[in-house]
């Protein structure tokens, strides 16, 4: 689909499901173009972003050229680049690991930005690209363009802040031409008086019992409530920029009031024998699930593993006050996915492209920031 005459066009690198995509679009961004690998993840992609063009490629192997050539495009026609390159080498949860190969994903996306030079670039990771010792690769990565691009220092911004019921903290890298775009400060990315959604008001008006038999991708779709309020409820039901969304997703959504993603999980005797007994804030000691405090916010949801890395299934929290784990939706609204996105069928792919995600009401945010800083816009 052409992009509409004025909109900015920006490329997504490693799009993954497409929270940064549908931040970027409410940002009033045209994009022109997605690359992904995970098939899964294509799969949910395009089924939420039905009119943008998405290229399922391995990144470490294709040059800049190749990308804008896939696209149509040429140097010069694009605005921006954004994406979250792999972070499992850095992440505290995971490895940690400075060696990681897929860290070189992170300096292949500065270079990629390099050799494209779009009037600014924003990429997203986890806190723990920041530790001391990822001192010399940030730099590395850095002077690839610090002599075209003001860059600035790295942003670690709390989910939470900027209404998202979720106390996941990303770390994002942001540069810019000065030619094209005015001077921007960090303290411009600062949460601006949004009103905190704790878990109790995110999860409103879905279904607390959760039969552990509907397993299958129908059995899912569940009536709900429209009753939450506020921006955040404006983003959950609404907000669809043109050419976002599944069609029949958003028809049941608005004319039955239905939402898929309700999904159960059966435990054992044995385990729901032990989820009850355990309060909100609390920490079950063999599956390490958390209960959910209704008045606090959901921690950070970890993606797992896809299988060429072990399968690992998330951790996944407890709901505030049944004895089971949180269901894909639910997981969804404590990331700030609206009603109407949709994820996977399966449980484990769906938690894991939720967990591996960007808020899109905290990418909306940063995004309309830059945008706001375009010359002549």
């Amino acid at each position: 689909m052409a992009a509409k005459c004025g909109e900015l066009k920006i490329i997504n690198l490693f799009s993954g499901a497409g929270g940064f995509s549908l931040g970027a679009k409410r940002a009033g961004f045209d994009i022109a173009g997605s690359v992904e690998i995970d098939p899964q993840a294509i799969s949910v992609y395009e089924r939420n972003f039905p009119n943008t063009s998405l290229w399922p490629q391995d990144l470490s192997i294709v040059s800049a050229i190749d990308i804008l050539q896939n696209f149509n495009l040429k140097v010069g026609e694009i605005d921006g680049i954004i994406g979250g390159p792999p972070c499992q080498g850095f992440s505290h949860l995971g490895n940690n690991n400075s060696e990681d190969p897929r860290n070189q994903l992170f300096i292949h996306f500065f270079q990629i930005v390099k050799d494209v030079g779009p009037k600014f670039f924003l990429a997203e990771n986890v806190p723990g690209i920041l530790s001391p010792k990822n001192d010399k690769f940030i730099k590395q990565v850095q002077s690839k363009l610090e002599d075209k691009y003001e860059i600035l220092e790295p942003m670690k911004l709390v989910a939470k802040e900027f209404g998202v019921p979720t106390t996941r903290a990303r770390v994002f890298f942001f540069g810019y031409l000065k030619d094209e775009i005015n001077p921007v400060e960090s303290t411009e990315f600062e949460a601006a008086n949004a009103k905190l959604v704790c878990v109790k008001d995110a999860l409103k008006g879905l279904r607390r019992k959760i039969d552990p038999l509907w397993l299958t991708e129908e059995d899912g779709w569940k009536k709900i409530t429209k009753n939450v309020e506020g921006d955040f409820g404006s983003k959950l039901y609404g907000q669809i920029p043109d050419g976002v969304g599944d069609p029949e997703a958003i028809t049941r959504l608005k004319k039955k009031s239905e939402v898929s993603g309700c999904l159960g999980t059966r435990h054992s005797k044995e385990v729901l024998d032990r989820y009850c007994k355990i309060k909100q804030g609390e920490i079950d000691q063999v599956s390490k699930s958390r209960r959910l405090k209704s008045n606090g916010f959901c921690p950070t949801l970890t993606a797992g593993t896809d299988k060429n890395n072990g399968s690992y299934q998330a951790v996944r929290p407890l709901h505030p006050t049944q004895n089971r784990v949180i269901t894909p939706r639910e997981a969804a609204r404590l990331q700030g996915f609206p009603d109407w996105f949709q994820f996977h069928p399966t449980k484990w792919h769906s938690f894991r492209q939720i967990g591996n995600s960007v808020s899109p009401i905290l990418a909306e945010h940063i995004l309309s920031v830059i945008k706001k800083h375009f010359k002549g816009v």
